[in-house]
């Protein structure tokens, strides 16, 4: 068993490449002779996809020598936990005692701390399949925002069992008596984490100014829980040597802009990745990809581009433009136009909920459609649900947890859910309402169970729907964590009622609690599976991972009765910028992609262009507006529209 394991954590702003430099990482280690295992935290993974393989949650060879992979599932972690808590107990308890616990494990917190518990093994030596096995772990984690949160938990779940020790000795995720191991086994993850020797933390990033944030605002949080050893990877650098056209030579500059901050900046080790001309999935794929990451010279990259003779290029533009029967064309080529999907109806409120894998531009499409709803004269609400806000940079405007109007824009108002401030706003209003109804006994056991870390995810989701409850806005437009979070956050009504009971300890009090909080998370249901009333749109980039986590994404909302009405793909570029073979091959790679859209979806879809430069700043959000809603009047940005693809 190795003793020296080496734990690499690989996080960033989604849609930075992470998975691909962590499994580009991974792929690197393994060709070293060093036994590998990369496992994701991120609930929707893609880690599959990447490696073009089966994995799920248990520990599968990925194709070549010394490589292991894993996807932790919240679902099966929550049962292998709930199981490894309740098993020895069954013997030698009474069955009533039995269904108390087994009431207590359909709390929210759950599923996160089981999947938090699972990852925890993979950074310490005792569990069978744990880290000790391994040269060396990769940790693909889940975007940002998430993936903080995630490493505090050790030293939040230390303290709680510490204190619930003290106390009732009881938590929301069992005896204290049945998990005081798990506290060994947090203060270890906690020591491990702050060892430079053992620990390196990679942010991914490209050269943008959210992503450089992101990335500034991330690594000081780190700082603050003792992580000293910290890295950058660069992606999605443009080449030089393609960007001819004056368009990509705007880009460029502007890439080049913030290369030049990240420099100043992040006084860390750095390494730089140029922009692929495809996707990066399979073995080789990766292996590429490792050559030029961990190269000696200078990274410059192991690939060339070519440089396409006049003739060619015509070759492929054509290809490109002729590809499918001509009615098909038509149908792919249109655009919809947003605001006529999302315009307030009947003097109700309407609710639109943007969301997508990490990355793909859920927040400019958020602020972009805001913006055109506001301008179309609804009085209209922005706000984020996302950890790592970003809505305020991209408006560049103040925004924080109070509902204030935007500076410059007629009818648009903004407001993030800040989880700190929502967490003690939650405290206060639970218990004041306790001390209207409870004894002091009862009381005791309220606050101590408010003391538990997952109090913060319930407090954010209690905040949450509170503006889906409100009638004061025509149109509130919802800016959402990525993906598997958001769908955990929607999953919450049907299991938060059962929490709220359980901060009570009479039968009478905790039905009463139960039967206010159901009545309340059966209106706010109704009205999210109302599409008169509320509306879920997927922001994807025409790639293959954000298409298909997209889908999949689409089915579970379904599942839950809440059907999704359009989608957006973004950074679409268009034809006339693509004058060699680079970019052409580029274009149709997101060509292939919008047609499985329109297949697979079969729903509207409005395309957004790829710009010259960031979605930042209100000039940029008007012409954004403008390229989503065509009906707001005429633009100067290079909007897709019928004839420009295909």
């Amino acid at each position: 068993m190795t003793q020296n394991t080496r734990y690499i954590f690989f996080s960033g702003k989604g849609g930075v490449g992470k998975t691909t430099m962590a499994c580009a990482t991974a792929v690197h280690s393994a060709r070293q002779g060093k036994k590998t295992l990369i496992i994701t935290t991120d609930p929707a993974s893609n880690l599959a996809d990447v490696f073009e393989t089966e994995i799920g949650h248990q520990i599968r060879p990925l194709g070549i020598p010394n490589l292991w992979g894993m996807e932790i599932d919240p679902d099966r972690a929550t049962e292998e936990y709930k199981e490894r808590i309740l098993g020895p107990m069954r013997e030698i308890m009474p069955e009533s005692v039995l269904q108390v616990l087994e009431e207590q494990f359909r709390s929210p917190c759950t599923t996160e701390i089981a999947s938090f518990d699972r990852f925890v093994d993979f950074m310490t030596e005792e569990a069978s399949d744990g880290g000790g096995n391994y040269d060396t772990v990769i940790f693909d984690t889940a975007p940002t925002g998430h993936t903080i949160r995630l490493l505090e938990l050790p030293v939040d779940w230390s303290r709680h069992i510490e204190e619930s020790a003290k106390g009732s000795g009881n938590t929301c995720i069992g005896p204290v008596a049945s998990i005081q191991e798990n506290k060994k086994k947090y203060d270890e993850a906690t020591r491990l984490l702050g060892d430079p020797e053992r620990t390196e933390f990679i942010f991914v990033l490209q050269p943008e100014e959210t992503s450089l944030y992101e990335t500034k605002r991330s690594s000081e949080e780190l700082a603050t829980i003792g992580v000293k050893n910290i890295r950058l990877i660069v992606n999605g650098i443009l080449p030089e040597e393609v960007c001819d056209h004056p368009f990509f030579k705007r880009r460029f500059e502007m890439q080049k802009h913030y290369l030049s901050r990240i420099e100043k900046e992040f006084p860390v080790p750095t390494r730089r990745m140029l922009l692929r001309d495809g996707e990066i999935k399979g073995i080789p794929a990766l292996e590429s990809i490792a050559a030029d990451l961990f190269a000696e010279n200078g990274h410059a990259p192991s690939w060339k581009i070519d440089t396409a003779s006049a003739e060619k290029i015509v070759q492929l533009a054509e290809g490109a433009y002729r590809t499918g029967k001509d009615g098909e064309e038509r149908t792919l080529n249109a655009s919809a136009d947003i605001l006529q999907m999302i315009r307030p109806e009947k003097g109700r409120t309407k609710m639109v909920f943007f969301t997508g894998k990490g990355g793909v531009g859920k927040t400019s499409v958020a602020c972009s459609a805001a913006y055109a709803t506001a301008a179309a004269g609804y009085r209209t609400l922005l706000l984020t649900t996302d950890p790592a806000a970003h809505i305020g940079r991209v408006l560049e405007r103040a925004v924080d947890d109070k509902v204030s109007p935007v500076k410059g824009v007629t009818n648009l108002w903004a407001t993030i859910v800040d989880q700190e401030k929502a967490l003690e706003e939650y405290k206060a209003r639970i218990l004041d309402d306790a001390r209207k109804k409870y004894s002091e006994g009862m009381l005791a056991a309220v606050k101590e169970e408010l003391e538990s870390p997952c109090t913060e995810e319930m407090a954010a989701f209690d905040k949450f729907i509170g503006y889906v409850e409100q009638d004061t806005y025509e149109v509130v437009i919802f800016d959402t964590a990525p993906t598997g979070h958001t769908l955990r956050l929607l999953e919450l009504p049907f299991d938060y009622g059962e929490q709220v009971g359980l901060m009570v300890t009479t039968t009478d009090a905790a039905r009463e609690v139960k039967m206010e909080t159901q009545k309340r998370f059966d209106r706010v249901i109704a009205r999210m599976k109302d599409p008169e009333r509320s509306i879920f749109a997927f922001v994807v980039y025409p790639e293959s991972t954000p298409v298909v986590e997209a889908y999949r994404a689409m089915l579970d909302l379904k599942a839950a009765g809440i059907p999704t009405q359009f989608v957006v793909a973004n950074q679409v570029l268009s034809p006339e910028y693509c004058t060699n073979e680079f970019f052409i091959r580029r274009r149709r790679m997101q060509e292939k992609y919008l047609r499985e859209i329109r297949t697979r979806f079969g729903l509207p879809l409005v395309l957004m262009p790829l710009f010259d430069t960031e979605i930042i700043g209100m000039d940029m959000v008007r012409k954004a507006a403008e390229a989503l809603a065509p009906s707001l009047g005429s633009t100067e940005s290079p909007a897709v529209t019928v004839g420009d693809m295909l």
